[in-house]
């Protein structure tokens, strides 16, 4: 047998409606006291283990859904100091993004760790050794290793959210210049690839001289741009007034920070669709 105590009538339900998802087999009898809320008491039908895995899977459920986001909150303005709700906001959701991301890049900034494997150990560790668990008291005490991972894991958050605003620094000042700039070209299509191809308006391809010559006439170094970069820096040497830009990957990092730059100017279509004769191996 277990006892739970849940102070929080929300916390008790879904750490039910959690539990049964996991194992059927667990008998709960369910009554509040005045002095610490919702008391559970669980009794089990099969192996101990299975029946704590459930409970301690449970519980790391209950927390994320409903703990996490105050700590990382507390921790972004406690640990780190930030106080505007702007940055507080996109702090929150890098580090709930970095903590429980599916995706690779979230899984290489947290090294390929599970936060809530180690959630899950450590509820796992209590309930195997006490009899009655206190849910705000494991919280409150008990998490320590977590809470320092998590505050690392936020420190990471906020390494991302400045390189985020660096970049969008980067994108503002390259607005401001090219709208200052003389076209070199009405239009320019290009095409996806590492680098970007670019043809001029009737389906030429820029020979790499003639992008290095149109790069070296242009003060590019005002904007911190390197000559020798041949994706971006060619666009904005030439600032053209309309930029078809052509591929199947619309998610591109270059593709996107070109459309953050130019905005309304560019005009993203399927590779398919070029409209000139040219060997898209190349």
């Amino acid at each position: 047998m277990l006892e739970v105590y849940f102070e929080s009538d929300k916390e008790a339900i879904s750490f039910c409606e959690n539990l049964f998802q996991l194992n059927k087999k667990i008998e709960l009898h369910w009554k509040t006291t005045e002095k610490w809320g919702n008391h559970l008491q669980l009794d089990y039908q099969e192996s101990s283990d299975r029946f704590m895995e459930a409970v301690a899977g449970s519980m790391v459920k209950v927390f994320v859904a409903h703990r996490l986001t105050n700590m990382i909150d507390r921790i972004i303005k406690h640990n780190y100091y930030y106080s505007n709700s702007d940055e507080i906001e996109r702090i929150m959701d890098l580090s709930h993004w970095i903590v429980a991301g599916n995706d690779e890049d979230s899984q290489f900034v947290r090294n390929n760790k599970d936060p809530r494997k180690l959630l899950h150990s450590l509820f796992l560790v209590n309930i195997k050794n006490s009899g009655t668990l206190h849910f705000n008291s494991l919280i409150n005490f008990q998490l320590k290793v977590f809470k320092d991972q998590l505050i690392h894991y936020v420190g990471l958050a906020i390494d991302e959210f400045k390189r985020e605003e660096d970049h969008q620094a980067f994108v503002d000042t390259l607005r401001n210049y090219i709208v200052k700039q003389k076209p070199e070209f009405e239009i320019i299509h290009v095409m996806q690839g590492e680098p970007f191809s670019f043809f001029k308006p009737d389906g030429k391809p820029f020979s790499r001289m003639e992008l290095r010559v149109l790069m070296r006439d242009a003060p590019l170094y005002i904007v911190g741009l390197d000559t020798g970069e041949l994706s971006l820096s060619p666009l904005i040497a030439m600032a053209p007034e309309k930029i078809k830009l052509f591929g199947d990957d619309p998610s591109d990092p270059k593709t996107l920070t070109v459309i953050n730059i130019f905005q309304e100017r560019v005009e993203f279509k399927p590779l398919g669709s070029f409209p000139f004769s040219h060997d898209l191996k190349k």
